[in-house]
């Protein structure tokens, strides 16, 4: 946390060679590092990298501004896009990019809050609803504005033991300025995906806008880009192994705390749904995808979320076995018991068997529950069909005035569900794969609803259901819906069979949530005693402690480094421009090297941002702990000047959301002279580097 910075690892980072003082980093009273790194999008990190608004994140977490503007005309997921003037940069619709103003530590006001509370013992310490209160509460007595665009944000760090108010500015005009084409910005896809060495321009580039007194604002054309407090400065010194560095960002999740029934429980539902769904869903939309250009568009960033965690969750069981990550968990949890017992304090004893006795209660719902998740809600786009509750209603009260209304309201939700939907024949194929997937690991005593109609009406034949689905439902296709709504029926809504499958599956998660949320009563309070154990007994042996990673605002430091994954195996710990060309393939999508790369190459025109030894750095990995939302993270020499942007894990380092290990656990980034060379020299946007602050 930025905040403890100064007092738990300033010395130890400076030990490690970092050249600044930490109040360059983060300060509280001033401007600092922090002010230039931003969450980009709500799921990705960004830096600021220009005074006037120039946002520098990955290639995957512009990806999906970037497919929004691709069409088979204007294909830039495989062309790339650079603006050349301020008026070709494109505005991004739902794309947002937050501030972090503030950070205070409210620990002591909440509990005071907690102590007057209707329900002392209930779970409000952990409610977003209850906190919201509490921080509207907290700002009005501070005297803290919220301005448009100035936002709240109290959340419970450490299970409930401490935390934390952010006062957060939010920009909503955010205009894409500059991506590279996929063959650079995803070159290896899938086969390289968490894994090292890697060659990869995983970068984009974004700009903020906002009104002429540099307030948050809609889009508009007369709208600036905004004058910011603090942009980084960029070095093209370089590395070498053994240098410190450090990286800021938005961690997303992960769960240190865990004691190992739980990490078992994970391996065994949230892990292996994710791998055996995803792998049959990816595998039918990627041969759709190589088919059709426009199909390719438009599922392009869909299947690439779906692949991050598929190939996550296997990376991630494999490594948890191999690395005896239990074993690991299962010597923290003995130290934490004996310390309770030398104390004589069983509260630590209580609340681990209390852990145990809820995993082994809810294994079953969350299993059932992953695989509703995984293959019937993610897995089939159809059900995002509108709700028909209005029109029911309407015709239940015979109301003409109320049925009109309903009817105008769902036409414009349908029409809205129509191009989203746009290739109902993917659909119908990815639906049969994922009902059969569904019925694979759940037994036909325990599947959802609708399984006993499919039994019943289609003899158990679940293609010939999903057929009837896309021929006969009011939301099979327009001609259906348009012949329903010039004359609606409560009889046609209730026997149909897309809104009944949607029925059916809200109803599924409804049951699963009920079963776990019965076993999950006393799981807050029981994981509270059992963190502030954790937390206690590190401090008595001087270990500095963090908290789960939840989307807020960290900091985490190492070395440049390479590592050995298995014996007789070694990593280097960067890779040039020659491994790029060493895996082209032109046969295969994955490893396509662009002609104007390999003339660059070829040529040796890398200009200033070549290496000491003449080669074209492109990667780099640092013992750095990252996961996920930490994608887009500034990396830092120890000058603390902009060296490149976090973007991966290697494989061997997958556990690390569960057990963090520097020996083994790297972050791959994407060396920042290779970002400015692409820019440079590749797409010719050179008004974009004389921008910048380049060292």
């Amino acid at each position: 946390m930025l905040t403890d910075l100064q007092k738990q690892n300033e010395v130890a980072m400076t030990e490690l060679g970092l050249l600044i003082p930490a109040n360059q980093i983060y300060n509280p009273d001033g401007i600092a590092l922090k002010d230039a790194v931003v969450h980009f999008g709500g799921g990705c990190t960004g830096e600021v990298i220009s005074a006037e608004g120039l946002v520098l994140t990955n290639h995957h977490c512009g990806y999906g501004a970037i497919q929004q503007h691709s069409s088979v005309e204007h294909d830039y997921l495989t062309d790339g896009f650079w603006a050349m003037s301020r008026e070709e940069e494109l505005p991004c619709k739902g794309l947002t990019v937050t501030y972090i103003d503030r950070i205070l530590d409210v620990t002591d006001y909440v509990n005071e809050q907690l102590k007057t509370d209707d329900d002392p013992n209930g779970t409000n310490y952990l409610s977003p609803k209850y906190l919201k209160t509490v921080a509207d509460r907290f700002a009005k007595s501070e005297g803290i504005a919220l301005t448009p665009g100035r936002k709240l944000e109290l959340k419970a760090f450490y299970g409930g033991n401490r935390y934390y108010l952010f006062v957060k500015t939010t920009y909503s005009d955010i205009r894409m300025v500059g991506a590279p084409p996929s063959s650079i910005g995803k070159f290896g896809a899938d086969t390289d995906n968490w894994m090292w060495p890697r060659h990869t321009g995983d970068f984009s580039m974004f700009r903020i806008y906002a009104d002429k007194d540099g307030k948050p604002a809609a889009y508009s054309k007369d709208n600036v880009p905004l004058k910011v407090k603090k942009h980084l400065t960029i070095s093209l010194d370089g590395y070498r192994e053994g240098d410190f560095t450090f990286v800021m960002g938005f961690p997303g999740r992960n769960w240190r705390y865990m004691i190992s029934d739980e990490v078992e429980e994970r391996m065994q539902t949230t892990n292996f749904m994710r791998h055996h769904v995803r792998d049959v869903r990816q595998k039918a939309l990627m041969k759709q995808m190589l088919q059709d250009d426009a199909v390719r568009i438009h599922y392009a960033s869909k299947y690439a979320s779906s692949a991050n965690y598929w190939k996550n969750a296997i990376g991630m069981n494999e490594g948890l076995v191999r690395l005896k990550v239990l074993d690991t968990k299962r010597a923290q949890q003995e130290a934490l018991l004996a310390r309770g017992r030398s104390l004589n304090d069983n509260s630590y004893q209580q609340a681990f068997d209390q852990i145990r006795a809820i995993v082994k209660q809810r294994r079953p719902a969350l299993y059932h529950q992953q695989a509703i998740q995984e293959a019937l809600v993610t897995g089939l786009d159809f059900m995002r069909i509108p709700s028909t509750a209005g029109l029911v209603s309407a015709l239940k009260n015979k109301d003409k005035k109320q049925i009109a209304a309903a009817k105008d309201s769902l036409q414009k939700a349908a029409d809205r569900y129509f191009a989203s939907v746009p290739f109902p024949e993917v659909e119908r194929i990815v639906g049969k794969e994922m009902l059969k997937i569904y019925m694979k690991y759940i037994p036909a005593e325990q599947r959802i609803g609708i399984f006993q109609i499919i039994d019943k009406r289609f003899k158990g034949n679940s293609d010939a259901f999903i057929d009837a689905c896309f021929e006969h439902s009011i939301f099979g296709n327009k001609e259906n819906f348009a012949k329903f709504i010039r004359k609606p029926s409560l009889y046609k809504i209730n026997t149909d069979w897309m809104v009944l499958l949607k029925y059916s599956i809200t109803d599924g998660l409804l049951q699963t949530s009920i079963a776990m949320m019965d076993a999950n009563k006393n799981y807050n309070a029981a994981h509270k005693v059992w963190v502030k154990g954790m937390m206690d007994m590190k401090l008595a042996n001087g270990q500095p402690i963090y908290p789960d990673a939840n989307s807020t605002l960290r900091l985490t430091y190492g070395q440049v480094l390479p590592y050995a994954p298995a014996d007789g195996v070694k990593y280097d710990y960067y890779t040039t421009l020659k491994g790029a060309m060493e895996k082209e393939d032109p046969d295969n999508w994955e490893f396509v090297v662009p002609a104007k790369l390999k003339q660059l190459y070829q040529a040796k025109d890398f200009g200033r941002y070549a290496m000491p030894n003449g080669e074209m750095p492109i990667c780099f990995i640092v013992n750095t702990d990252n996961t996920g939302g930490n994608s887009g993270s500034p990396v830092f020499n120890a000058k603390g000047e902009l060296i490149g942007t976090g973007f991966d894990r290697n494989y061997e380092g997958l556990t690390g959301d569960i057990a963090f290990r520097p020996s083994s656990q790297r972050a791959a980034c994407v060396d920042i002279r290779y970002t400015l060379f692409i820019i440079d020299k590749y797409a010719g946007a050179s008004h974009l580097i004389e921008e910048m602050t380049i060292k």
